[in-house]
């Protein structure tokens, strides 16, 4: 279902691997001028993955240290606070992306619990009927999984497993990364002109 592009977005980072799609990710939107603010939010594990898979070192401008410049739109939210701008439905943003979503996060957000930031974040955007897009990173799969993104998906979740393409030849994981991001930005109606496109 095409969405209108969103200028207001929420990213989220969790635990589980592949930090360089998220990286690729923000990249993407902080370059593309249709977007006009992104909220960050990153849990305690995702800057563990962050941090172990980037070679990051600290918490401090996490930002910078991610995509290599200083953000001009793109802004960091503790997720420990509930009372941030994205918990509220009267906030307008217009979509989230989960980048990567472990299967805990996933589970909580699939079962309406809302205690940290980006779950509440979640709810609040399935509430008011906005995208969100849950990158899920795990394999294998068991039930409690796969139950919960029929869950998700029946609240009005799109499922977008972090799954790269690799019949565009991709020259890096970097340029993987990025093809990946290029797909679900093209999902929010973001399509990026450097995306691959099939031509059959």
């Amino acid at each position: 279902m095409p969405f209108l592009p969103p200028e207001n977005l929420t990213v989220a980072t969790t635990g589980a691997s592949g930090s360089l799609f998220l990286k690729q990710f923000l990249l993407a939107v902080e370059r593309d001028s249709r977007v006009k603010t992104v909220n960050f939010i990153a849990s305690d594990s995702g800057l563990r993955v962050i941090a172990e898979e980037l070679g990051i070192e600290g918490r401090s401008d996490l930002l910078r240290q991610i995509i290599g410049s200083n953000p001009a739109k793109i802004q960091q939210q503790s997720n420990s606070d509930i009372g941030a701008n994205i918990a509220s439905g009267s906030y307008p943003a217009d979509a989230m992306v989960v980048i990567p979503c472990s299967v805990g996060t996933l589970g909580r957000i699939a079962n309406g619990t809302a205690s940290r930031l980006i779950e509440r974040a979640a709810d609040v955007t399935l509430k008011e009927r906005r995208p969100l897009v849950l990158c899920v990173r795990e394999t294998p799969l068991n039930k409690i999984h796969l139950r919960n993104m029929t869950l998700a998906a029946d609240a009005g979740a799109t499922i977008f497993p972090l799954i790269p393409t690799f019949y565009n030849h991709p020259s890096s994981a970097d340029a993987m990364a990025q093809e990946f991001a290029n797909r679900v930005l093209a999902h929010l109606g973001l399509a990026q002109p450097n995306a691959y496109r099939w031509k059959g």
